[in-house]
This record gives C-alpha cells, sequence and structure tokens, in this order.
C-alpha cells in the first residue's frame, strides 16, 4: 500500500491536481523511469494517463485504485524516455483483444516470443492502429496504401523530448493543455505526432503538408476521433519550396515546431535504403518494392536529402523568429550535424540544443534552436500563462 500511498499524496498535495496530464507528470516525477513504477500502481498510472475526462477526476483516480490487478513484469527497451509508455514488449495479448485485425499476424519468431511480420505493411499498419487504441484511445486509424506507417515508439520519444524541452524554460514542468500550440511540418498522412502531443499532454496541433491526399487522410482521423479534432487544424502547404511562409499567420504564434524530414536526396537512394531494410528483415530481395514503413515521394526524399531540408527550414525560421519559440526537427545521421550547426551560425539563434534519442540499437536525435534571449522567453511564459 506505501505505493498507493505516494499516489494519494500527489492528488491530496494540491487538491488534486488541476489535470490528468499533471497527476501523470507527477508519477513520473517519483519514479525516474516509466519501467521503474511498481507493477501494482502501473494500471492506475496508465487509467489517469488515458483518461480524457476533467470532471470528478480524483473520484475516478480512488475508484480505479481499489480496482487495480497485479501486472506481470514485461522486458523493458533501453533508451527510450522515461514516461514513453512503449518502453515495455509489446503485449500481444492486450493488442490483439483491442484489435482483433492484428491477430492474423501474430505468430512465435525463432526465439519463441510473439511478433509479427514487419516486412509485411499489411501487419505493421494494424500493430500501430493496435497501439494507439491501447496507448492513446484512438478508435479509427488508418493510411492510404503507399504512405509512411511510421514506428510508434520512436515518434512518441520525439514528443516527449520535445515536452522536456518546453519544461527547460518552465520551471521544470512541461507545459500542457491547448494553449501549448505546436506546429507540425510535414504532418503525413498518419497523424501521429498531433494525436501522441494531444493525448499526452493536451497540446493543440497545426498540421501541414504538400500533399492534399494526406491532409485528407489525416483529417478523416481527425473527424473520426473527435476528442482529437478539436485541437487539431490541418492547412496546405501550395509551395514546396517553404515551410513557415504561406501557412503561418499574420501575429499567429506557436510554441514549439516539430518536423520528421525526408531522409534521403533521391529516389534511387530511397529504393538502395528499402533493399538494405528488407534484408535486414530476412527478405533477400525486395522484389515485390514494397517498404514495410511505406512513404511516398514527398515523405521520402528531398533535393539534397535531410541536409538540404532541414538548412532550408533553418533558414527560414529566422523570419519567424518573433513567431516560434522553439524549432525542432528530426536529424536521422548525426554526421549531418556537424553541417547544419554551421548553418545554424549563419541565422545566429541565441540558443542550440542537440537532444539525443535511443530505441534499442537505433539512434537519432532532435536539432532545438530559439531566437528569443533571456527577457523574451520569461515575457512569453508570463503572456502565454503556462504552468
Amino acid at each position: 500500500m506505501i505505493h498507493i500511498q505516494v499516489i494519494s499524496v500527489f492528488i491530496l498535495k494540491d487538491l488534486f491536481l488541476t489535470s490528468v496530464y499533471e497527476i501523470k507528470y507527477a508519477c513520473n516525477a517519483h519514479f525516474r523511469r516509466s519501467s521503474e513504477i511498481p507493477s501494482d500502481i502501473f494500471p492506475v498510472y496508465h487509467y489517469v494517463a488515458r483518461n480524457r475526462s476533467e470532471r470528478s477526476e480524483h473520484h475516478r483516480i480512488l475508484r480505479a485504485m481499489s480496482e487495480q490487478v497485479p501486472q506481470e513484469k514485461m522486458a523493458t527497451k533501453d533508451g527510450m524516455h522515461p514516461r514513453n509508455p512503449h518502453r515495455q514488449s509489446y503485449d500481444f495479448k492486450v493488442l490483439t483483444e483491442l484489435s482483433p485485425e492484428l491477430k492474423a499476424f501474430v505468430s512465435l519468431n525463432k526465439m519463441g516470443v510473439e511478433s509479427i511480420p514487419f516486412a509485411n505493411p499489411a501487419a505493421v499498419k494494424a500493430l500501430n492502429a493496435a497501439l494507439l487504441k491501447q496507448f492513446y484511445g484512438v478508435k479509427y486509424w488508418d493510411i492510404p496504401d503507399g504512405y509512411l506507417c511510421p514506428p510508434i515508439p520512436g515518434r512518441a520519444d520525439y514528443i516527449h523530448h520535445a515536452a522536456d524541452l518546453l519544461g527547460s524554460n518552465n520551471r521544470g514542468i512541461v507545459p500542457t493543455g491547448q494553449t501549448v500550440r505546436v506546429l507540425d511540418i510535414g504532418v503525413g498522412a498518419n497523424a501521429v505526432y498531433p494525436i501522441i502531443g494531444q493525448k499526452e499532454y493536451g497540446w493543440s496541433f497545426v498540421g501541414t503538408d504538400v500533399d492534399e491526399k494526406a491532409l485528407a487522410s489525416a483529417k478523416k482521423i481527425a473527424e473520426m476521433n473527435p476528442d482529437l479534432g478539436a485541437a487539431f487544424e490541418l492547412r496546405l502547404q501550395k509551395n514546396p519550396s517553404h515551410f513557415f511562409k504561406g501557412v503561418v499567420k499574420d501575429e499567429e504564434e506557436f510554441d514549439l515546431v516539430i518536423c520528421n524530414p525526408p531522409f534521403y536526396s533521391t529516389n534511387d537512394e530511397a529504393a538502395e535504403a528499402v533493399e538494405r531494410k528488407w534484408k535486414n528483415l530476412g527478405k533477400v530481395k525486395a522484389e515485390q518494392n514494397i517498404r514495410n514503413f511505406g512513404g511516398v515521394q514527398t515523405e521520402l526524399f528531398y533535393p539534397g536529402g535531410e541536409l538540404a531540408f532541414i538548412s532550408k527550414m533553418v533558414a527560414e525560421s529566422f523570419f519567424f523568429s518573433r513567431q516560434c519559440y522553439w524549432f525542432t526537427s528530426l536529424v536521422s545521421r548525426g554526421e549531418q550535424l556537424h553541417a547544419i550547426h554551421k548553418v545554424l551560425k549563419k541565422v545566429k539563434p541565441t540558443d542550440v540544443k542537440t537532444l539525443h534519442m535511443s530505441q534499442g540499437q537505433k539512434t537519432s536525435r532532435i536539432i532545438a534552436w530559439t531566437f528569443m534571449d533571456a527577457g523574451k522567453r520569461k515575457e512569453w511564459q508570463e503572456r502565454k500563462f503556462w504552468n
């Protein structure tokens, strides 16, 4: 019962913390990583994290405590953010109960562990839909054939690291709620970043893309999940050469900009990467020319590749330096960081950070920059009424 008392203290400390996000954050603050949250309170933790209603939440939390059941400990994935709920191995029993469509793809691998054939795009899409339903309460999620089907755990890591970035300028407290506005450049057909950011922290999102079909898919996801749609706006970027111009309105402000840029410079380079991926997944040759995580041209390659994309984004960000607090972008290739920093020096931001992420053997990083000095940051916080 000692762990129950810990959560009770969190709840009673500030007369039932103002939102479910703060309760979840308090739990994470007490336990250094989510994998350390004792199994006897883990159901409560996730119950609180997922419950979107703000009315009588203390009664629901206490009721959840009384109904808790022991949870079997599962292996954890090293390197992920402490608040990433995907640190544990996939629980296919739960996932297939929530999403029966996934069951057809689950079988024992060579190690005798339940898994799916990750080389099968349909299996990956079914897994994503189940994960989004389990952890974020998403009732409907689908994407058109051929579009990027991103790994959910990695996308969640980006959101949580970005949340910490905002918290670092807010007395260590991650700001939550719809007053926190996020611009997602290249939201894609999957809308995964807005889903995770809205469900985990209550943020509102504006998602932009140059692909009308992708935006139509994201719009349907939002419409089929009303609680998401209320804080999710979509805008078409008519000029592929621009990132902010044409989609950011005059006097409009964003607390955070996120972006998952195309990795490759040409179609051939993307095809070679697909070939390597298929070999790693046990396929000798990508004869069907299918990508297990999908991806259309605008999602996969850009003239000059990731470096050119981010460099142009940095250059244009200068002209929106007073409308956006933190600009960020995923950087897939670590060897490009030096060149990106050289580009950043030319626009003279007041602060630049590199946030490192790791999911097992895969490493990536987020480059973040701001043009606001200490005084401007303080004024932004006070005016925006952050927590």
